[in-house]
């Protein structure tokens, strides 16, 4: 009886006989495999932003801790090929990276860091490039690792750099869902409607979230995400649902400066409370429902077709 890892590269020939990872991708291909077979499959969103400097990456680090004070198991991957930015938020200097595990030299549960009040994160590092170049020997391996990812967590957050750049892209290509954060800066909406404007062209079935962050009030935030949502359906054909908004909460840059999670350090504050709104909607707490993702191996195999 073969093992997890000769199934795995079982796939990824037969993928590689219609045409090669580059070729288009087709889900039902694999989807059987790392679905079906999958004991429990993790929800993979990936959080991007059309412009840099809207705050992502303190919005994906809160969120996840909101989560996990809800009894929800989250794990971010640092996913920005440019800078680092997770572990300087935290205070927090990993030890290995995603490259450790594809090149053997790490398992994926040596390269977890944990982070405070029980979430963890994995820093990218190099191994996001090695993506790239990556073997079939290396990418089965990678996909058993990372499918014990699966077991692991409720819901895995993929932190992308900002912008419309190709590796930015695939990363929210290879995702079934995505929050879009902006803030009420012209530019940065913009760039948001962009941003999703571009992934409209590629797949309108992408189940696409906005989060708008540093409002001014809530009436504000009301206008902005309303006018932006109504123009997506209107022009672009596709639903962006309201995630909702993070208020312009001085404590927000107090607690940057301590490379604290504002909730923990602030947790009475404005934005703090505007965050547990957000974490309850994206779990529709009110009705106790969850929705379960398709896991992260299955978002992986997809990121290397775009990557390729």
């Amino acid at each position: 009886m073969k093992d997890q890892a000769g199934k795995l590269r079982d796939i990824v020939e037969k993928l590689n006989s219609k045409g090669g990872l580059n070729s288009p991708f087709d889900e039902s291909d694999i989807s059987k495999d790392f679905i079906d077979k999958a004991k429990k499959n993790a929800r993979v969103i990936t959080i991007t932003s059309g412009k840099g400097g809207v705050g992502k990456t303190n919005i994906t680090i809160n969120l996840a801790i909101k989560l996990s004070q809800l009894g929800l198991s989250v794990i971010i991957i640092d996913a920005d090929l440019g800078l680092s930015n997770v572990d300087v938020a935290l205070g927090i200097i990993p030890k290995y990276n995603l490259s450790d595990v594809i090149n053997y030299r790490k398992g994926i549960y040596d390269i977890l860091e944990e982070g405070p009040n029980g979430i963890r994160f994995i820093s990218g590092g190099s191994g996001l490039q090695d993506l790239i170049k990556i073997t079939n020997e290396q990418l089965a391996h990678l996909l058993v690792e990372l499918g014990k990812l699966d077991e692991e967590a409720d819901i895995i957050f993929i932190d992308t750099g900002a912008g419309i750049s190709d590796q930015v892209l695939s990363f929210i290509y290879a995702a079934k869902e995505v929050i879009v954060v902006t803030t009420s800066e012209p530019t940065s909406i913009t760039d948001a409607y962009a941003l999703i404007k571009i992934i409209s062209q590629k797949d309108k079935t992408k189940d696409l979230k906005l989060l708008l962050n540093r409002a001014e009030n809530s009436r504000e935030a009301a206008n902005i995400l309303d006018n932006l949502c109504d123009v997506c359906s209107r022009f672009l054909g596709l639903s962006v649902k309201k995630l909702g908004y993070v208020s312009n909460d001085a404590n927000i840059p107090k607690a940057v400066k301590m490379q604290q999670p504002f909730v923990i350090t602030f947790e009475g504050s404005e934005a703090s409370i505007d965050i547990s709104l957000i974490a309850e909607a994206l779990i529709d707490i009110k009705t106790n429902k969850h929705d379960k993702g398709y896991g992260i191996r299955l978002f992986v195999n997809k990121l290397k077709w775009f990557f390729s």
